[in-house]
């Protein structure tokens, strides 16, 4: 994709989070990025950041921040967003899925039918969303002849984490991933899944300082919402970048590999030594 000054992305669910750090970073290498989410306004939600404060943000970090206000489990308004895009800028290089139901019981502890039903909502937002604005996406990224779909996911689609909902939610969007990607390829757009570690978000934040003795400790080996960001940034200017398209990528080694360094100049390790290898898909393809 090449060293473009003037990218333009979308990153859905950056009102706070792993959204908001990405656009940050993105902002940073100079990009005019979309940021979608719910909260308008402080107190309308449990955890600090809006749409307006992140794209405020973006702008500082040294890009053009454009706040727009999406639920994104209403295709109407996800379709809206694309069109705005598509009026204001005539193209789109990056998009990253990144929106995701995130119900308070999610770490909950006990099997799938003790918790909410509401579990079930994270394979509406945060799966069907990303498929929804991949589709409005890819007039855009087709236009151009290039461009970069990242869906944020986790190492919950390989192993049991926080139940059956989440994990199956994180296991599609991989797959999800691999299969537009083969849709892609003649086209040079790129579609990848990429696994985060354990962020220092708000939520995260939240739960360390409600339980300190439990999570001593885990605090060090935490991965900025930012890191993603600037990993995707350096994925982006890859001139190999259609090499690893359809594939699944944990943040840290791609860190690694393209000597992306984390706040104060870390390298996060890679979960993989705890959790396994990333997930492998075959490559026949049957129309």
């Amino acid at each position: 994709m090449g060293l473009r000054a003037d990218r333009v992305a979308v990153v859905t669910g950056a009102s706070r989070g792993a959204g908001k750090g990405i656009a940050e970073a993105l902002g940073a290498s100079g990009a005019t990025v979309y940021v979608t989410g719910r909260t308008l306004r402080e107190g309308d939600a449990p955890l600090p950041g809006t749409v307006s404060s992140t794209a405020a943000a973006v702008t500082a970090a040294g890009g053009k921040g454009i706040a727009v206000a999406c639920d994104h489990a209403d295709d109407a308004a996800t379709r809206r967003l694309f069109e705005q895009v598509a009026d204001e800028q005539g193209r789109l290089d990056i998009l990253v899925n990144n929106a995701t139901c995130i119900p308070d019981a999610l770490t909950d502890t006990g099997p799938f039918w003790e918790k909410p039903l509401e579990l079930v909502d994270m394979l509406d937002v945060g799966l069907r969303s990303h498929y929804t604005a991949s589709w409005f996406a890819a007039p855009l990224l087709l236009a151009n002849g290039e461009g970069l779909i990242v869906n944020t996911s986790s190492f919950g689609g390989r192993i049991y984490m926080h139940g059956p909902a989440y994990g199956a939610g994180k296991a599609a969007v991989d797959k999800m991933a691999h299969d537009m990607a083969v849709d892609f390829r003649s086209h040079q757009v790129a579609v990848v899944s990429l696994w985060l570690g354990l962020l220092a978000t708000e939520r995260t934040l939240r739960v360390f300082a409600a339980e300190p003795d439990k999570y001593a400790g885990m605090r060090d080996h935490t991965e900025s919402p930012q890191f993603a960001g600037r990993v995707i940034d350096a994925l982006a200017r890859d001139p190999e970048l259609m090499a690893r398209s359809g594939r699944v990528w944990v943040a840290a080694e791609l860190a690694q590999h393209y000597g992306v360094l984390d706040t104060g100049g870390r390298q996060p390790a890679s979960p993989r030594l705890l959790f396994g290898e990333p997930t492998e898909f075959g490559d026949a393809v049957v129309e």
